[in-house]
């Protein structure tokens, strides 16, 4: 799999190539994937807290328990990806997915329910983002960069279209029905599409490199890169649960609040958007630099003014630079390390992200709570000052080692 620079993705991808059939399937896949497991108890959350007797809290956890299952288990799974392909894991992920569905829709009882987020997330790190980036590079060789941003430009719609979805089939049939509607389609939409479409055997897997040494990682370049994604990754899902108290904190009423919230959503699909028709030009490096630079300027803003015009602006900057960070995750890696150590670098850089996505909900509530809104929006700019310093040196580094 060649290395991808802003040279070499250049020309479209042809619209019947195996390129454009697995990135098709795969958005899909991961558009169930992800609104049927982490996004589901947004909307049936309340439903499932009644009817299983338990405390909302411990209901709204469920993802952070998937979240830190699938940080355990993405380092061990880096070699296996690197040595088989994305696709027999994906295909066993899959039903594994809906196995877990099964035992929510089922549960009873607080067991039963932490049972199935613990299957949720072994089934999430076989098939969820990371797999699914994989799949795309060994199946799209030169044009990965641009095959990924079409991919996370499908995932930024994920609640947009799957929390409506829940609502409906909720209000239908319940939340059970709803959950093992969703274990089938995992089982019978995402198993057959992740079978058919990905790569049976990736491309850098000659029989040559079946037996060669595995392609090293660098690991201070690696470090750097996990420690700015960890970063900026604690302060945006962080702030998920927590923009709509720190807007009202600001001076805003409910509705303004509201419509700021959502209006970050808006930006961060055009801030997908504009790396996804930039990258041809710019590297990983220029777009991930400039969204590390723009958080601090966000809080800045926030901190700084009290109004609904400067909601706006904060939303329009934070949203765009969450959106060009979530592409840069996916595509720094083929800039930095051979391209035949890409799976087993995302598989372990999965670790430090999910264990960070797993722990700023609480953490920021727990802030907010003690200490107050502007203590956050503090850290957060720390935090995200920290990020770019973190890029930064990581670009320095890189042009060195490079040179030598």
């Amino acid at each position: 799999m060649p290395r991808v620079t802003p040279s070499t993705a250049v020309s479209p991808m042809p619209f019947r190539s195996p390129t454009v059939h697995a990135v098709a399937a795969l958005s899909l896949t991961q558009l169930i994937g992800w609104g049927a497991t982490f996004w589901l108890p947004a909307v049936t959350g309340p439903a499932m807290a009644s009817d299983l007797g338990l405390a909302l809290p411990m209901v709204m956890a469920g993802p952070t328990v998937m979240l830190v299952v699938m940080a355990m288990v993405s380092w061990p799974l880096s070699g296996i990806f690197e040595r088989h392909g994305a696709r027999p894991i994906m295909v066993l992920g899959s039903p594994l997915g809906a196995a877990g569905l099964l035992v929510m829709g089922l549960a009873n009882g607080p067991e039963a329910y932490v049972l199935s987020w613990i299957i949720l997330g072994l089934a999430g790190a076989s098939m969820l983002t990371t797999p699914a980036q994989i799949a795309v590079t060994e199946i799209a060789g030169e044009k990965a960069r641009q095959a990924l941003g079409v991919l996370i430009l499908a995932g930024g719609l994920t609640s947009t279209i799957m929390w409506p979805l829940t609502g409906l089939l909720q209000a239908q049939w319940g939340w059970r029905t709803t959950t093992l509607l969703y274990a089938a389609l995992m089982l019978l939409v995402c198993t057959p599409l992740h079978w058919a479409t990905l790569a049976r055997r990736p491309r850098e897997k000659s029989a040559e490199t079946m037996t060669a040494e595995p392609a090293p990682i660098d690991r201070p370049r690696f470090a750097l890169l996990a420690l700015s994604f960890a970063a900026n990754g604690f302060v945006t899902w962080g702030f998920a649960l927590t923009i709509i108290i720190l807007f009202e904190a600001a001076g805003l009423d409910r509705a303004s609040a509201l419509a700021a919230a959502a209006f970050i959503g808006v930006a961060q699909w055009a801030g997908r958007m504009v790396d996804f028709l930039g990258g041809r030009r710019w590297s990983s490096f220029v777009t991930g630099l400039a969204a590390s630079a723009l958080f601090p300027l966000s809080f800045i803003v926030l901190l700084l003014t009290s109004n609904f015009a400067g909601a706006m602006l904060f939303a329009t900057l934070y949203g765009v630079a969450s959106g060009v960070t979530t592409v840069a995750r996916a595509t720094l890696p083929l800039q930095i390390f051979p391209a035949g150590a890409y799976a087993r670098a995302s598989s372990q850089l999965a670790v430090p992200l999910n264990l960070a996505f797993a722990a700023a909900p609480p953490v920021f509530t727990a802030i907010l709570t003690s200490a107050g809104p502007h203590a956050a929006l503090w850290l957060a700019m720390v935090i995200s000052i920290f990020a770019f310093c973190a890029l930064l040196g990581l670009l320095l580094l890189h042009r060195r080692m490079q040179r030598v």
